[in-house]
């Protein structure tokens, strides 16, 4: 299993797993959103988002009990960088992606406060107290409540109901399996596309922090990724780019919230350089997002750019 031709099959296998499991999420998303007449913003926000941020908590906490900060915070650093750079990126110069209002009201403003309040923490005291985790934690339990009761105070007329993408989901139970089925296969991906990564990059000398900040990011943000991408070639635009949002807080207050509670996590690989770059592409998002309330090709191409630049930054720094 350590062979270097071994473990590059197995990340040909994570990316299939990836690529099947979030075309089933998104199907089961959207049945559940149909049952409960919750709009596909709020399923991708919450849903759908912490979802796909499975891989990220599995591997932040466990980085934190080995004591490996560098893997625990950099995953999240790196993978928030990612989500917005790459992954909008990506969609938008697929196709470019509409804006809901309501994101600029509420959920914008919460992702860009908790990669302030994170990065400001992460520069001081080189890492995540419990006292800071239990504050991240609180953050995600209120935003989730206030999603939820959003969802309940404006539930969606039948005739905006979302569809169910496929004749397969015809039932709100073979809806959750469909999704937990997502789910699984999603998880199951990552694990093994991060420790082919992982395995490989170290293979060559590359060390802790670069590594978590690019190829374990990457590989722990490709469900978001392959969701995100799926979503838009469907056309649901708003899980697309909800999924990226909702993911970001909950990387940061949810896992966060959890991994230093397990153990205090110290991080002196995660500079300030990388802290800077996530609030930067947190911050650019909302007037690139305002400006014609939507992310064309150009902005899409834009993030790609910039993202494209920072890898670099980080292979020769």
């Amino acid at each position: 299993m350590n062979s270097l031709g071994v473990q590059i099959f197995l990340g040909i296998a994570g990316l299939a797993l990836l690529y099947y499991g979030a075309e089933y999420l998104v199907r089961g998303g959207l049945a559940i959103a149909k049952r409960f007449k919750i709009s596909s913003l709020i399923i991708g926000l919450t849903f759908v988002a912490y979802a796909t941020s499975a891989p990220e908590l599995m591997v932040s906490s466990d980085a934190a009990l080995a004591g490996n900060g560098d893997i625990s915070v950099g995953n999240i650093v790196g993978s928030n960088i990612c989500n917005i750079a790459l992954i909008l990126g990506l969609c938008a110069v697929i196709k470019p992606l509409g804006v809901s209002m309501q994101l600029f009201k509420f959920d914008l403003p919460i992702m860009v406060l908790s990669a302030v309040v994170l990065a400001v923490n992460c520069y001081f005291t080189q890492g995540v107290s419990r006292i800071m985790g239990i504050v991240f934690l609180t953050g995600i339990i209120f935003y989730t409540w206030w999603g939820i009761k959003q969802a309940r105070k404006h539930p969606l007329p039948v005739e905006q109901e979302v569809a169910t993408p496929s004749k397969l989901v015809n039932s709100f139970p073979l809806a959750l399996l469909v999704a937990g089925g997502g789910l699984a296969m999603l998880i199951v991906g990552a694990k093994f596309l991060v420790n082919s990564a992982v395995f490989t990059a170290g293979y060559f000398g590359v060390p802790d922090a670069i590594i978590a900040l690019t190829v374990v990011a990457i590989g722990t943000s490709l469900p978001e990724l392959a969701t995100s991408v799926v979503a838009t070639i469907h056309g649901e635009r708003d899980i697309a780019i909800g999924n990226v949002v909702g993911s970001n807080i909950f990387n940061i207050l949810g896992i966060l919230g959890v991994a230093p509670l397990l153990k205090p996590i110290y991080s002196p690989g995660i500079d300030g350089v990388d802290l800077a770059v996530m609030v930067f592409f947190s911050i650019i998002l909302l007037p690139i997002m305002y400006t014609g309330k939507n992310i064309n090709r150009l902005e899409g191409a834009f993030l790609l750019l910039m993202y494209a630049g920072y890898t670099a930054y980080l292979m020769v720094k």
